[in-house]
């Protein structure tokens, strides 16, 4: 069977790139992906010069205008960053059909059988960043390897800090190149297990990779307990670029619950009357999404977070309904049962509604004292309403109450501008 060659393609400086094509004018200047209303609210990406810079990733608005008094703080357009990285898979897709989203900005390509029609690995590389350069401004960056973990590492440790932003990282060059890194530096070791792999005098990746695997699963238990021999085959297995895991060109699988959840300011959450109008919203989602995957669920769960300031404390109960539904009225019957009766009194600074126990929804229970024919065609005529004029437009009037939170929610995306 001849070796694998995968990539591992990612774009530099994703939101921020996209945002300097999007304004010609900001191209040599620093500029960061965040809100530039809420000093207080994080940078999501920033630029190369807005890097150099000092400004770093997570960190607050204003400890990064401190750094760079220049810098463009441009509000996050999270609805635009997902379009271009389906475009980008598009293009990634007429090289391979072996192509595996690994977040939005990143994705591996198995081009094991495309070498024939379009060149070297090298040259498939640079076609694919040259592609991708003109119809987006995004640079990639792009390691190759014979597993998906080398391909990881040769682009997060070596590819990204080359000008050319390739780079290959096979079983021949393993030892030279991987093996003397930091042991930080090896994929899904953070600073924890970094501490931890330093008290055992693992130092490097090649100080792992080089032991035997019983006595490495030895020292593992002995720093960690019983438990860590899992652990201890996979950072072994990693250290050596063992990964037999294929590209898979689909992210779907079967759903196995549907949820929605809310960060709240606890300071406005106080009354039953206004939680529960965040609890209905979350419902309200909650079926909508399920409706649209085709699905309905038996148990609801509800959970919450507590905070008085000083004392924290929270619950999370799930019931099992009668009968599999996606009707709003239905679900949020339970989750206000279950909420009333865990509910301490304290303020809530989080909220989360969950749909479990999934069946197909072609099907549904009649009921002698109620239409649900006519409930579910209701539901789903709201459902187009908002597929076609956006979330806002119809929604339930207690949502227009200062407590409402859905029509801030129908402007984002995972809690960012659209």
């Amino acid at each position: 069977m001849p070796e694998r060659t995968i990539f591992l393609v990612d774009g530099q400086s994703f939101y921020a790139s996209i945002e300097k094509a999007a304004h010609p004018e900001l191209k040599d200047k620093p500029v960061a992906v965040g809100d530039p209303a809420r000093r207080s609210g994080i940078i999501l990406a920033a630029c190369p010069i807005a890097k150099s810079r000092g400004v770093t990733t997570a960190e607050r608005v204003g400890e990064a205008l401190a750094k760079c008094p220049d810098l463009n703080v441009i509000r996050p357009r999270m609805q635009t960053y997902i379009t271009i990285s389906l475009f980008i898979s598009e293009i990634f897709e007429s090289f391979t059909d072996q192509v595996e989203p690994y977040s939005i900005d990143e994705q591996f390509l198995d081009v094991t059988g495309s070498t024939s029609c379009f060149g070297s690995p090298e040259e498939i590389a640079r076609q694919i960043q040259s592609r991708v350069l003109l119809s987006t401004g995004v640079w990639t960056r792009c390691g190759i390897g014979p597993t998906k973990i080398l391909a990881k590492m040769a682009t997060d440790n070596f590819a990204k800090k080359r000008p050319e932003g390739i780079f290959k990282l096979g079983f021949d060059n393993i030892e030279s190149a991987l093996w003397p890194l930091p042991v930080h530096q090896m994929f899904m070791v953070a600073s924890r297990m970094t501490r931890h792999f330093i008290r055992m005098g693992l130092n490097t990746i090649g100080d792992i990779a080089r032991l035997e695997l019983a006595e490495f699963k030895r020292r593992m238990r002995f720093e960690m307990g019983k438990q860590s021999d899992i652990q201890a085959e996979y950072y072994w297995q990693t250290a050596r670029g063992i990964d037999p895991s294929p590209v898979v060109p689909s992210i779907r699988n079967k759903l196995k619950s549907i949820s929605h959840g809310k960060a709240l300011r606890s300071s406005l959450y106080r009354k039953l009357e206004d939680i529960e109008v965040v609890l209905l919203e979350l419902v309200v989602e909650v079926c909508r999404r399920s409706r649209k995957h085709g699905y309905m669920g038996q148990v609801v769960t509800v959970g919450a977070a507590e905070t008085d300031g000083v004392r924290s404390t929270g619950f999370s109960r799930q019931v099992t309904l009668q009968q599999p539904t996606s009707l709003s009225h239905e679900v949020a019957a339970a989750a206000l049962g279950i909420f009333h009766k865990y509910w301490s009194g304290m303020p809530v600074s989080h909220l989360h509604i969950s749909l479990t126990q999934l069946v197909d929804d072609s099907v549904y229970q009649l009921t002698l004292f109620e239409d649900r024919e006519k409930a579910y065609g209701l539901e789903r005529a709201t459902d187009e309403i908002k597929d076609r004029f956006g979330s806002a437009a119809i929604m339930r009037a207690s949502s227009l109450l200062t407590a409402g939170v859905a029509r801030e929610r129908a402007e984002q995306i995972g809690g960012h501008y659209k």
